[in-house]
């Protein structure tokens, strides 16, 4: 791992997502990379073609994105007081295209991603497919395993 230079961590934005943000932050730490934090906005409230009465919907995952980016936030702040060379990017899009352009452009080395596999209503919601990714990938993939919900007796 030592042609490791840049890293590439995707945030959905939700809080399962920290944990890949921590991996990235360890790994960069590891072997002096730059640490790339990938936000994609993806708008799935803007499908032409669609009646639903999504309101209530669409300000709950709203303000899901918000709180989740601001713990995000907050952590990258941390980071980069502590020095370590770490950017947010932001972009607009269909997620998996994004998250392509944005590995090429930045000529990243290690792509650090959530593993599990989305529900519909997430997939519906974030618009990420781990799947398409890994088939189109030009680098190498770290797959992070989100942490179980904890059951209650």
């Amino acid at each position: 791992m030592d042609n490791v230079k840049r890293i590439l961590v995707v945030s959905r934005m939700t809080k399962s997502c920290e944990k890949a943000v921590h991996y990235g932050v360890s790994l960069s730490r590891k072997y002096n990379a730059e640490l790339v934090v990938l936000h994609v906005e993806h708008n799935p409230f803007g499908i032409k073609g669609w009646n639903l009465p999504l309101v209530s919907l669409e300000k709950d995952y709203r303000k899901l994105l918000k709180d989740a980016k601001k713990d995000i936030d907050e952590l990258i702040a941390r980071e980069k007081t502590a020095g370590l060379p770490i950017r947010e990017l932001i972009k607009t899009g269909e997620p998996t295209q994004e998250i392509l352009q944005v590995i090429k452009d930045e000529k990243i080395d290690l792509l650090v991603l959530l593993a599990h596999e989305e529900w519909h209503l997430e997939h519906f919601l974030f618009g990420r497919s781990n799947r398409e990714l890994v088939r189109k990938m030009p680098c190498s993939i770290l797959l992070v395993k989100k942490e179980p919900e904890p059951v209650a007796f």
